[in-house]
């Protein structure tokens, strides 16, 4: 991605900061813990690795606990009404702190991450990305937003949806339709009981931020 970007013109930059450092050296220093890889060997909790697949691999079901929270990752997400009624959307992330290098999270997934239609709405999502990838919650607001839905309950009907099949997953989504009308909605854990995002329109002074409680 990066040697793509330089090609198309973009200028080389290193986002690396003192305080970015001072983790990853922290992390090194405690064997690479956490991480996310699994079954392979060198054992993946004691050491950094590097790893590769045993000769013998015990598949065991389990259900995968997220590591994700409002303190481990940083996720942008934004749904724009253009004043001729061109409804768009967006995502920028830094994906899951200490992911295995090539791994792919839901912002660059369409529907995922975020969508938009413009005779119906654009929603976008934020939160453990290996989950949202699985139930494309932005794609289905949309369609909940298309059949009349309004965007709140567009919003809690996608966290519900994932709710019945990981329910302590770390996520919120964000909605609005053409009309202008707004929501969100989020999955209660601990720690995580509200989510807050900001709205921009004409008909207010300055960008305000909204708090919703989540569900």
């Amino acid at each position: 991605a990066s040697l793509f970007a330089v090609r198309m013109g973009f200028p080389y930059e290193d986002l690396t900061t003192q305080k970015s450092l001072s983790l990853y050296s922290e992390w090194l220093n405690q064997s690479c813990q956490p991480n996310y890889w699994k079954n392979v060997v060198p054992d993946s909790s004691k050491s950094c690795g590097p790893y590769k697949r045993p000769e013998k691999v015990t598949c065991k079901e389990e259900q995968t606990i997220s590591q994700r929270s409002v303190h481990n990752h940083d996720t942008i997400g934004m749904v724009v009404i253009g004043g001729s009624g061109t409804v768009v959307s967006g995502t920028s992330t830094n994906g899951a702190v200490h992911k295995i290098p090539g791994r792919v999270g839901d912002s660059p997934i369409a529907g995922a991450g975020s969508y938009a239609d413009s005779t119906a709405g654009g929603a976008a999502a934020t939160g453990d990305g290996d989950i949202m990838m699985r139930f494309l919650p932005s794609y289905q607001a949309v369609e909940y937003m298309r059949m009349g839905t309004d965007p709140t309950v567009a919003c809690q009907k996608v966290i519900s949806r994932i709710q019945k099949y990981a329910p302590k997953f770390f996520g919120a989504v964000i909605c609005a339709n053409t009309t202008g009308s707004y929501g969100a909605a989020c999955n209660k854990i601990p720690g995580f009981t509200q989510f807050h995002f900001i709205v921009s329109s004409p008909l207010l002074s300055q960008p305000t931020e909204q708090v919703v409680d989540c569900i």
